[in-house]
């Protein structure tokens, strides 16, 4: 085994595939909200033969991600990170959502570009919703978006609009962000040396996938699945190969974009097959 570290955010259905994918050769550093889950997978990781550490992690927190950071930067080189934390919108309400799964992207994404290492790549998972949103929103919403101080990225004024208390708004603006902000971050973090990536996953078949299709948008969504090129549920080793080539030498020339990986579900909105109303 090499010292080179992969750190992985979220250790879900996505997390665990893309640690078990990436993680072998190399020291895994795990982290997540919930300290259950981050034990349990840890411990089904090394039975497997994985080296890996823990962090109990709150995204929302810029102290704690700074920790994260600085303990992934102790472990050895970081060459690879992967964040796929995030709330889905049957899962918590507007402002948990914009600060988990805006606020923390971003940051992560500051806190990371100062410790990767020069040919280190990362990759955030967004979603297909972002690529959905985008065109929907003024210009400068979207420039704010990407590009206002972490630190101010909440007092945008306007936060204030009715529109964004709901959930699933706040997560198409939240999700377009992650997609904004990865463009912006990829100039800084290619200053390092590293890439940085976002991927926007479809309707995959994981537990929060499984929470959104049994909640209110689930008809939609099936209809939308329905309706796409492949006409079937993602699954997180899609997700998984994705980020493996995003994470790894075929990709050297690619750096701040966005890999939609849906099975055609856009597609089909934009062609008309199938109306979001």
């Amino acid at each position: 085994m090499n010292d080179q570290v992969v750190v992985v955010i979220g250790v879900g259905g996505m997390g665990e595939t893309i640690a078990r994918r990436q993680g072998p050769g190399k020291k895994l550093l795990l982290a997540d909200f919930n300290e259950e889950v981050l034990n349990r997978t840890a411990a089904a990781l090394k039975g497997d033969g994985y080296v890996v550490e823990t962090h109990v992690l709150d995204v929302s927190a810029k102290e704690s991600v700074d920790a994260l950071a600085a303990a992934a930067a102790a472990a050895g080189p970081v060459v690879q990170l992967a964040h796929t934390a995030g709330l889905s919108p049957t899962q918590a309400p507007a402002g948990a959502i914009l600060n988990v799964d805006l606020l923390g992207v971003a940051h992560v994404l500051d806190a990371f570009a100062g410790i990767m290492a020069p040919g280190g790549s990362g990759v955030v998972i967004a979603s297909m919703a972002g690529s959905i949103a985008a065109g929907k929103f003024p210009a400068e919403m979207e420039t704010a978006l990407a590009l206002t101080p972490t630190d101010q990225l909440l007092s945008l004024p306007f936060w204030s609009d009715p529109s964004f208390s709901d959930a699933g708004t706040a997560c198409s603006v939240a999700k377009r962000g992650n997609q904004l902000r990865v463009q912006a971050a990829s100039l800084v973090w290619g200053a390092r040396g590293a890439r940085i990536n976002s991927i926007s996953p479809g309707v995959i078949s994981t537990s929060m996938g499984q929470q959104e299709l049994d909640g209110e948008s689930g008809q939609g969504m099936r209809a939308m699945v329905e309706a796409s090129g492949t006409g079937r549920y993602g699954t997180a080793e899609d997700i998984a190969k994705a980020a493996a080539f995003l994470l790894g030498p075929d990709s050297t020339f690619v750096t701040g974009t966005d890999v939609l990986v849906d099975g055609g579900v856009v597609a089909a909105v934009r062609s008309g097959a199938i109306s979001l109303g």
